[in-house]
């Protein structure tokens, strides 16, 4: 299984489009290097669990935020929209893996997923897990993570059952130590919830035209005022800076991945001059977008 950065593709919902290992082993490994590209909002079936291996990542699930510093962990539960970026000044990796249920739960009707699995899935309250070892337990399910993660790299013979066996251990310790009573959520945060899905898909659709704030608040008929709350209490800027990062992050891609000329890649992201988007893309990336692509052209030479 080779070992590959997590570049993020999504579905108009949000929801990641990567598969994640095959059908016989449905289960893949990671690098994210935080400093030059943060993890998009996304959301997928599998569960994922991560460690902050340098540096200091800042990750938000659902409407929670977490700082996760070096040698900590952190687990993400199905279906939670999710993102992460550089908390600090210096560099930031992560290792993460990314594996569907059914590869430590089996069949529904098992005794793995209806006594451990199915009991974590279905609780309101591990939607997301921070372990940053203030628990004996916590670190153990770094050590899991890790060893998964490690296997998944390395291959050796047999690795299979190695990876499943250390991801069984991380949903041993993270059913076990769950909270015993879930907290529903509100019907005001569900509706939540739907809403800022409909108004990501609604910019994920049209970020190559001109927008607004009316125009998405009308995609999930809502007020303005209503939409600009949604953005503030889950994604943590208001509509239109995220639109604007949404699109910078598109180019990114696109500089990294194309030989498109710099003026055809602004225009396709929805800037249509290419000072502000040179400007823009400077302020988001730290770089301008020629020095950006030169080095993404080097760190992608090296890794072949």
């Amino acid at each position: 299984m080779a070992l590959t950065a997590c570049n993020i593709r999504t579905s108009p919902q949000g929801r990641e489009l990567k598969l994640h290992g095959t059908a016989l082993f449905p289960v893949a490994c990671y690098y994210d290097d935080l400093t030059t590209e943060s993890v998009p909002w996304h959301w997928h079936d599998e569960l994922e669990a991560l460690i902050v291996v340098e540096g200091t990542a800042a990750v938000t699930a659902g409407t929670e935020s977490f700082t996760v510093r070096q040698g900590e962990g952190f687990f993400c539960n199905t279906g939670v929209l999710h993102a992460a970026w550089n908390a600090g000044h210096a560099s930031c990796l992560l290792h993460s893996v990314v594996f569907h249920p059914r590869l430590v739960g089996g069949s529904i009707d098992s005794v793995f997923w209806q006594d451990y699995l199915q009991p974590l899935l279905e609780n309101l309250s591990c939607k997301s897990v921070l372990l940053d070892g203030s628990a004996q337990w916590h670190r153990n399910g770094v050590i899991s993570i890790e060893n998964a993660w490690k296997f998944c790299m390395e291959e050796p013979s047999g690795y299979e059952f190695s990876v499943r066996t250390a991801l069984s251990e991380l949903v041993f310790l993270l059913s076990s130590n769950r909270p015993t009573v879930s907290v529903p959520p509100s019907e005001r945060s569900l509706r939540e919830a739907e809403r800022i899905k409909t108004m990501l898909q609604f910019i994920q659709e049209h970020y190559p035209e001109e927008l607004d704030t009316a125009q998405i608040a009308a995609s999930a008929r809502v007020s303005v005022s209503e939409c600009l709350r949604c953005f503030r209490n889950t994604i943590g800027v208001p509509p239109i800076q995220y639109l604007k990062q949404f699109r910078i992050q598109k180019a990114a891609e696109l500089l990294a991945t194309t030989d498109w000329k710099i003026a055809e890649i602004a225009t396709q992201c929805g800037f249509q001059d290419m000072s502000y988007f040179s400007r823009t893309f400077r302020e988001l990336k730290g770089s301008a977008p020629t020095e950006y692509r030169n080095r993404a052209r080097l760190a992608n030479s090296r890794r072949g």
